[in-house]
């Protein structure tokens, strides 16, 4: 079972390259074929733009129907990204069972196999995001980021070896690192809408702002990408600080200790917390929620792999 798990993570890998590069090339056809179709076509304005007014009437009336379902607008590569998509996320949940049943415990007790389920998070979330919004677009961004974190891990040492005691705990252990890994998948959603939206946003000369690029999405499902993401992932996280602090009880006989785990997933919380709040509290949106997202998504990175250049009580096993 252990060499059936290691070959489902040999294919998610090529399965994950396939549909970044999938992506990449449904990204391109789209926005090499918006030129030239707006090139090309000539512009009617839709009968009832003066009755809905602004600019939501011509885009909507300007966008064809398969546009405006999930995923978005579509290329002749995109069925076979996403495709890919579901594949790798398919081999790598299966890979990560697999080793879970031989070692009787959530398969995340070592950096390893916890960077094989980050990336996965992060596959999943995204296939979760794309059949609700049109960002299909924009996968390349979580995918791309999946992809550089499965490379990462065909570094780490693969072998099964028994942890140390504090980690002999296999319920907490499956829930706490569980935990963390859906909130980092769902997080990488979030920092994908806010590259998104500061690639998507243009300034202009008179201070007005206006979308860049047809192809992608636009600022408001981009915004609205990013809050659902945070809604979801900020409680899952939440927890997991929670019972990891549980657990550091039973482990070291202290609750909290400023290790830099502890101490970064803090930082993290907090960068959230702060955009949740002035969302919510302020209506605050645009390119600082954005830039608050990616810093929130790099301090998630900090949190991922801190403990490996920062000496501390998770330093063992990788975690």
């Amino acid at each position: 079972m252990a060499s059936a798990s290691y070959y489902l993570y040999v294919v998610a890998g090529l399965l994950l390259v396939g549909a970044f590069a999938g992506h990449v090339a449904h990204a391109t056809l789209l926005a090499t074929g918006r030129r030239l179709a707006a090139a090309l076509a000539p512009r009617h304005a839709p009968a009832f733009v003066g009755a809905v007014g602004g600019s939501f009437a011509v885009e909507l009336a300007a966008a064809p129907p398969d546009e405006r379902s999930s995923g978005g607008p579509r290329t002749a590569a995109g069925p076979i990204a996403i495709g890919l998509a579901w594949s790798a996320a398919l081999a790598l949940g299966g890979a990560l069972l697999l080793r879970g049943i031989v070692v009787g415990r959530g398969p995340w007790g070592n950096m390893f196999e916890f960077t094989v389920a980050f990336a996965f998070g992060i596959v999943a979330g995204y296939l979760a995001l794309e059949r609700r919004y049109p960002v299909r677009a924009l996968g390349l961004v979580p995918l791309g980021v999946a992809l550089g974190l499965f490379l990462y891990s065909w570094t780490l040492p693969k072998e099964i070896e028994a942890l140390v005691p504090a980690l002999q705990n296999p319920p907490l252990l499956t829930i706490h690192v569980g935990m963390a890994m859906v909130s980092y998948g769902i997080f990488a959603m979030s920092f994908a809408a806010g590259v998104g939206y500061l690639v998507q946003e243009r300034r202009l000369p008179d201070g007005r702002t206006v979308e860049r690029f047809a192809w992608l999405p636009s600022r408001e499902v981009l915004d609205a990408v990013a809050y659902r993401a945070v809604i979801v992932g900020f409680p899952v996280f939440a927890t997991m600080i929670v019972l990891g602090s549980w657990w550091a009880s039973i482990a070291w006989s202290r609750y909290w200790g400023w290790d830099p785990k502890e101490t970064s997933a803090l930082v993290t919380w907090l960068v959230y917390a702060v955009y949740l709040h002035l969302r919510n509290q302020r209506g605050w949106r645009g390119r600082p929620a954005a830039l608050v997202l990616v810093v929130g998504f790099a301090m998630v990175l900090v949190t991922y792999s801190g403990n490996l250049w920062f000496p501390g009580l998770h330093s063992y096993s990788g975690l």
